[in-house]
């Protein structure tokens, strides 16, 4: 299966207040999203990353030892500094700060930042995003995968079928 996520900000103890997360501190939030994480993708599964891992390198490093049996395509956020992304460009299938990929006949544009147009936006092509934390209204075709906006949880692909079934042409 294929999932997308983005914005775990491990370990970022200002992250709770920013946005609000309903966790009691940085330990409970880590092993929540991990713990969601898990549960849904599977050995052997795609996982697109969207950005804002972590700040500190240890905790990277933790995650991606902790999941190398899952191919990981990391799309650097604005939160992840230089020792990160080295830590993704040896531990990840793929490491770049846009990326588009097909999956059956859908076009897909990721980046971790939202966009007001992207390449095919007219004829449907989707953009998943995160960094808003899941209060910036998207246009059609778009979503933010982040984990705020999503219950702390991926999100697969079967399941930006439905929510993209109901949206219309962004014409």
């Amino acid at each position: 299966m294929i999932f997308f996520t983005a914005d775990f900000h491990l370990a970022h103890k200002n992250i709770l207040k920013y946005c609000n997360r309903p966790f009691a501190n940085v330990k409970e939030m880590n092993a929540a999203i991990l713990n969601n994480l898990e549960d849904k993708v599977k050995q052997g599964d795609i996982l697109y990353f969207l950005g804002d891992l972590s700040f500190k390198k240890d905790t990277a490093l933790m995650f991606f030892k902790k999941f190398t049996d899952i191919e990981i395509h990391f799309i650097i956020g604005n939160h992840d500094h230089t020792d990160v992304i080295k830590l993704a460009e040896k531990f990840c299938d793929s490491v770049s700060r846009l990326k588009e990929i097909q999956i059956e006949d859908q076009l897909i544009i990721l980046c971790h930042y939202a966009m007001r147009v992207w390449n095919k936006s007219n004829y449907q092509a989707w953009q998943l995003h995160g960094h808003s934390h899941g209060i910036l209204v998207p246009f059609n075709f778009q979503y933010d995968i982040g984990v705020d906006n999503n219950n702390f949880y991926p999100v697969s692909y079967q399941e930006l079928l439905a929510i993209t079934s109901v949206k219309k042409n962004n014409i």
